[in-house]
């Protein structure tokens, strides 16, 4: 069942999203229902750990690197300092 959804936003941001939505034949609802189905579909997955060939591919590509144990040791500054010496040697 459908249903309205009032958005408040930005009239420029509208104004580009709907320019947006017409170059793709869509009207800016299936555009905004399109990308909020994506976005629910790379939650769905996040739970069993495993990758959606739905989510945008930066995202897959971005997917487990972070690491799923909070006891394991997080990264820090220093941690990032020493990458970037390492790397600009």
């Amino acid at each position: 069942m459908q249903t309205k959804l009032t958005l408040r936003m930005d009239k420029e941001l509208i104004e580009q999203a709907k320019s947006y939505a017409k170059t793709r034949d869509k009207s800016l609802s299936e555009l905004v229902a399109d990308y909020l189905a994506a976005l629910d579909l790379g939650i769905l997955h996040k739970s069993k750990g495993t990758k959606s060939e739905a989510m945008p591919p930066i995202t897959a590509s971005l997917w487990g690197l972070l690491a799923s144990d909070p006891t394991e040791s997080a990264l820090d500054e220093d941690d990032y300092r020493s990458y970037l010496e390492q790397k600009h040697q």
